[in-house]
């Protein structure tokens, strides 16, 4: 009923405030619902890291499966790469595969990087592809985890596509996973 599930809507979105780390759960056999949609936004929006769960994967045919991926990719293409489980909750296949998931995903989390190996990736980034109009990243440094966040001294301001382009090149190069990770701007003179 749709009081029932306007409820449980409102109780995860609290939830989502105070967790570690968000379990998704989709109903694999009807695919990703705005609900789904909106519970992985917030769950975006504050910074948590997310595990999804394709609950039911034994019932549904090769379509739906190719068709509930899909899904994942587009309507919840923000959460990148997070892992995706294809378990059943009712038979217990694949769900071994959640602790060590939950385990690595805390760990990207939590990950603390030393400043020189920071600044490293960021060098290698600006040479591999230099941010636009001379703006020039000066340092970088690690300023927190949960989640890792990095402030970088700039010289200018610096665009959003390329802040992309570094975040991309920090996951890649550090390791750090699926776990959200926010770059902090300020701007120093050279």
């Amino acid at each position: 009923d749709e009081d029932t599930e306007y409820y449980s809507l409102v109780r995860a979105l609290r939830a989502v405030d105070r967790a570690d780390v968000a379990l998704l759960i989709v109903d694999a056999t009807l695919g990703v619902s705005h609900q789904d949609q909106r519970l992985a936004e917030r769950v975006d929006a504050a910074g948590c890291p997310i595990v999804v769960l394709l609950n039911k994967w034994d019932l549904c045919d090769a379509e739906q499966r190719e068709d509930v991926i899909f899904q994942v990719g587009e309507k919840l293409h923000f959460v990148g790469e997070a892992p995706v489980l294809r378990i059943s909750a009712l038979t217990g296949r694949n769900v071994q595969r959640l602790w060590p998931a939950l385990e690595d995903t805390l760990d990207d989390y939590r990950t603390r990087v030393p400043t020189r190996k920071v600044n490293d990736v960021v060098r290698a980034a600006q040479a591999a592809h230099p941010a636009p109009a001379g703006i020039r990243i000066l340092y970088a440094t690690q300023g927190a985890t949960d989640p890792p966040t990095f402030t970088l001294f700039a010289n200018r301001e610096v665009p959003r596509t390329w802040l992309r382009y570094l975040e991309r090149r920090l996951r890649e190069d550090l390791d750090l996973g699926s776990t959200p990770i926010k770059l902090r701007v300020r701007r120093r003179s050279e």
